[in-house]
């Protein structure tokens, strides 16, 4: 039987980072954490319970009154996120909480939450988690580590499509700026900054389909489970 392995995948934003977690987790029977998830959930919260995010007293009480949880969807065949106990999957995949996650993200008392729970979760391996820093913070000892990039335009392309089927009032310079907004809060926080890990593998998928990229993947994860 093969050994089961912790696979981290971290990244730029719209790299397809949550569809190659999903294949792969899949293809394996592992269980799949989409962490950019949990931070959006906690966004969230913090959005509808009006929580001043320079108030770490506020933080922390409201961080005290989340649960987070991951359910598998038998119809749509993938993990959904619940935020004490509703499903927001598809809530928290808005435009307006894109706007305001990485401002989220970047509290450290937020960072700290997420990261614990995360760790819990990988505790028994058998686990692909995606996100900024799951090969550099979260699991630093992964078996494997994949640090996905792409072309800016061809990211602003994908993540204005995948918008716009949902909401086609939305226009590619707000995603544009939306996204390079983003790049630049991911890459220079202070807590837990987006960056390569070391023993990182770097896939970029600009010129790769799906097929092509999952192919890719998979081949260095049966190199490290066999």
């Amino acid at each position: 039987m093969a050994k089961k392995i912790i696979i981290t995948i971290d990244g730029w934003s719209s790299c397809g980072k949550s569809t190659l977690a999903k294949q792969i987790a899949k293809e394996l029977g592992y269980v799949y954490v989409d962490s950019g998830a949990m931070y959006r959930a906690i966004t969230l919260f913090f959005l509808r319970n009006n929580i001043d995010l320079t108030s770490k007293k506020e933080i922390k009480e409201a961080l005290q009154n989340i649960s987070l949880e991951f359910i598998f969807n038998a119809i749509s065949g993938n993990s959904e996120i619940y935020l004490n106990s509703e499903n927001v999957e598809y809530l928290i995949r808005d435009m307006f909480i894109a706007e305001k996650v990485s401002d989220v993200a970047a509290i450290k008392e937020v960072r700290e939450f997420a990261v614990a729970q995360q760790q819990k979760m990988g505790a028994k391996k058998g686990i692909v988690m995606d996100g900024r820093d799951i090969g550099t913070v979260v699991f630093p000892k992964a078996e494997l580590k994949l640090f996905m990039t792409a072309d800016a335009a061809i990211r602003v392309q994908r993540r204005f499509k995948e918008l716009y089927e949902k909401n086609p009032n939305v226009t590619i310079e707000e995603v544009k700026d939306n996204l390079e907004l983003r790049d630049y809060i991911d890459s220079n926080r202070e807590i837990s900054p987006l960056r390569r890990a070391e023993d990182a593998v770097e896939l970029d998928n600009s010129n790769l389909s799906e097929t092509q990229q999952f192919q890719r993947a998979l081949d260095m994860v049966k190199e490290k489970i066999s």
